[in-house]
C-alpha cells in the first residue's frame, strides 16, 4: 500500500498522542458565552460518553453507607455535572455522601455553583457539597483527606509532570480509592464522535474540543506505560480508560 494512500494516512492518524493540541475552553480568552454553553451541555455529553452511573455502581456505591458519611473529592470538576449526579444517585440510594468539587478555573467554579443552586434537591441530596477553586496540591498541603477521589476527562489535559503530580496528590488524598476516568484514543471513537456530534451542540466547544481531547488522549497501553505499578488501568466502554488506585493494594 503506497504511503501516500488514504488507507495509509488513516492508519497513521491517531497513531500517536497529539500532546500539543489545545482545547478552546482551556484558553483564558475563549468566548465566555460559548464556554457557558459548553458547561451547560456537559451533562448530556457525559451521560453518553463518560457513563459515570456504571462507574458509580461498580466502584463508589459499595463504599457508601446509609448510616456513616462518605467523603468524595472531584478533581477538575468543570461545570459540576458529575458531582451533582453522584449526589443525586447517592441520595436515591439513601446513602450518605459529602462532595468537595475543585477546579483551578474560576469560570468553571462560578458556573458549577450557579448550576448547583438551580438544581432542585441537590442541597438536600448532599448538604456537604462544596465547589472550590483549587488545585489538588493545595489540598495535600492543607492535610485534607477524602474517602474517594475521582476525576473525569482531565488526564489528557495534563503535561507529563502534571500527570505524575496528580497521581501523587491522589495517593495522598484518598483513604479508600481513586477513580480517574478518561477518554481512550481510537480512530473509530474519533469517527463516531465526529459524526454523532455534527448536528448538535451549536454555539459551544463540545464537538471541536471533544475531537481535540481524543487526539490528546492515551490508549490503555500508553497509560499503563506511564503510571506507577500500584495503579491499574481498566478499559471500559465506550472508548474509556479507568485509572484505579487503592491504598490497600500497597499491602497486597
Amino acid at each position: 500500500m503506497p504511503e501516500g494512500s488514504p488507507a495509509a494516512a488513516w492508519r497513521r492518524f491517531l497513531a500517536e498522542r497529539d500532546q500539543h493540541a489545545v482545547e478552546e475552553m482551556d484558553k483564558p480568552d475563549c468566548d465566555p458565552a460559548a464556554l457557558a454553553r459548553t458547561y451547560a451541555q456537559f451533562p448530556l455529553i457525559n451521560s453518553v460518553v463518560s457513563r459515570w452511573h456504571s462507574t458509580y455502581t461498580e466502584y463508589i456505591r459499595p463504599l457508601l453507607s446509609p448510616n456513616q458519611n462518605t467523603t468524595l473529592l472531584d478533581i477538575g470538576c468543570g461545570g459540576g455535572d458529575i458531582a451533582i449526579a453522584l449526589a443525586r444517585w447517592a441520595a436515591r440510594d439513601r446513602m450518605q455522601l459529602s462532595i468537595t468539587a475543585i477546579d483551578p478555573d474560576a469560570r468553571a467554579i462560578a458556573f458549577a455553583q450557579a448550576h448547583a443552586s438551580r438544581q432542585g434537591g441537590v442541597t438536600h441530596a448532599s448538604p456537604g457539597m462544596v465547589f472550590r477553586r483549587a488545585h489538588s496540591s493545595e489540598l495535600v498541603r492543607e492535610g485534607a483527606m477524602f474517602d474517594v477521589v475521582i476525576s473525569n476527562h482531565i488526564l489528557h489535559h495534563l503535561s507529563a509532570e502534571e500527570f505524575a503530580g496528580l497521581l501523587a496528590d491522589s495517593e495522598q488524598l484518598a483513604r479508600q480509592g481513586v477513580v480517574h476516568s478518561d477518554i481512550a484514543r481510537s480512530r473509530l471513537g474519533y469517527a463516531l464522535f465526529s459524526a454523532g456530534t455534527l448536528p448538535f451542540f451549536p454555539g459551544s466547544f463540545i464537538r471541536r474540543d471533544g475531537l481535540t481531547s481524543i487526539r490528546r488522549s492515551y490508549t490503555a497501553a500508553e497509560m499503563r506505560a506511564v503510571v506507577p505499578p500500584i495503579w491499574r488501568v481498566k478499559s471500559a466502554r465506550p472508548y474509556r480508560n479507568l485509572l484505579l488506585y487503592s491504598p490497600a493494594w500497597q499491602h497486597a
